[in-house]
């Protein structure tokens, strides 16, 4: 028996008057999905427990198999994880963005872009070095990533310091934060920093010639220290591999006792190398038992407010990875499916939220005899089924 669950991340939304009512995944074409709806048990389940900020570390810690009331520290040792950065005790990590900062003219700073216009890996990886070149000493230590992703791990640093993801604050002020004077002081003096290594950088200018947004600030977030967890081997016996452009599901599969498997081209945004994800994920299920497939593309999208991309973004999910999955697996022989968003990105919002989301679990052995259904926020609900803490779905997944 093969295993697989894929992951769309924040496809799944609220009604849209552009859209007549329906949410994007009721409004794009998805007949893969649809035939895993059509055929599988589909329900709603909540992602997110109550109380937890409904961010994707938290959302695929319970996906695959880990209550976040348990096993959550933060998201950055996930990260770092994935970048074979190994966390002493007495040390946290911070996830590090590279972002666009708008100061105005009265004074007032915005976050303009939390992704410094989806940065170049490349381009990026030459600020963070100049960054900890400048910045980094022996408590403090900046790892390059992938796009606008990075790292700091410092030795100094407070895991219980309070920050906010750039995403949740997109085109808002954050003048205000970055003046506090409480106990996050050296959180925010290290970020304002950063501002002169980065205004007259290269990289920076070759980006305003370019008519693309410069990267005017590192932004810290998502602190932790390492966490402790069996793996899924421990736990159900079970081999597998986490395919992804994101260093999070990564860095969660590393600690969950996965290969992490790195597809050239796999950007995390619209221009993602689908085939090659799709390739190496069934390259693995040849040999190994389990499959992780996340794609970050709706939800980048969503953060953006960008309903076009945001369409297109979960047409090229079902198109080009759940398609195609599905018709390697039956090459494979017997197996079961999962396939749900990590969380909502509602396009209204610009940000994650907490509301249960649609899933499908599919067992090629057992196709069920309902009438055709879609699959979206809405089709779930009227099932009645309903999970109502993700980190049970893996043990109905694998269970023979």
């Amino acid at each position: 028996m093969k295993y697989a669950i894929l992951i769309g991340d924040g496809m799944a939304d609220y009604p849209l008057d552009d859209l007549n009512g329906r949410t994007p995944l009721a409004a794009a074409k998805t007949p893969n999905m649809d035939f895993l709806a059509t055929h599988g048990d589909l329900g709603l389940v909540r992602t997110i427990p109550e109380g937890s900020e409904p961010g994707s570390d938290v959302a695929n810690l319970a996906i695959m198999g880990y209550d976040p009331k348990v096993y959550h520290t933060g998201r950055a040792p996930l990260e770092a994880a994935s970048m074979g950065v190994q966390l002493a005790a007495n040390e946290v990590a911070f996830r590090c963005n590279l972002v666009t900062l708008r100061h105005a003219p009265d004074g007032d700073i915005f976050m303009d872009d939390y992704s410094a216009g989806h940065i170049d890996s490349n381009e990026a990886r030459e600020l963070i070095i100049s960054i900890n070149q400048t910045m980094g000493n022996g408590s403090r230590r900046f790892y390059p990533g992938v796009s606008y992703r990075h790292l700091l791990v410092w030795q100094g640093g407070q895991e219980n310091w309070r920050t906010y993801p750039p995403h949740d604050l997109s085109g808002q002020s954050v003048r205000d934060y970055l003046a506090g004077q409480g106990k996050e002081k050296p959180l925010l003096e290290l970020m304002k920093s950063s501002w002169p290594v980065l205004a007259n950088h290269p990289v920076n200018q070759m980006r305003r010639e370019r008519g693309q947004k410069p990267a005017t600030s590192i932004w810290l977030w998502g602190q932790g220290r390492a966490p402790r967890m069996p793996t899924l081997r421990e736990r159900f016996g079970l081999t597998g591999a986490v395919i992804s452009a994101v260093d999070l599901m990564r860095g969660i599969g590393i600690y969950a006792g996965l290969k992490p498997i790195l597809v050239p081209g796999a950007t995390g945004y619209l221009d993602t190398n689908y085939a090659g994800k799709v390739a190496a994920a069934l390259e693995a299920l040849e040999t190994m038992d389990f499959v992780y497939l996340h794609v970050e593309a709706p939800d980048e999208a969503s953060h953006s407010g960008d309903l076009r991309n945001k369409l297109q973004a979960i047409e090229d999910f079902d198109y080009r990875v759940v398609g195609p999955m599905l018709q390697g697996l039956q090459l494979l022989g017997p197996h079961r499916l999962l396939l749900l968003p990590d969380h909502r990105t509602p396009l209204s919002l610009r940000t994650h939220s907490p509301e249960p989301v649609p899933f499908v679990l599919y067992d090629s052995r057992r196709q069920s005899s309902s009438s055709a259904r879609r699959f979206n926020e809405i089709a779930a609900e009227h099932t009645g089924l309903y999970v109502a803490k993700a980190d049970l779905l893996i043990a109905e997944l694998v269970k023979q």
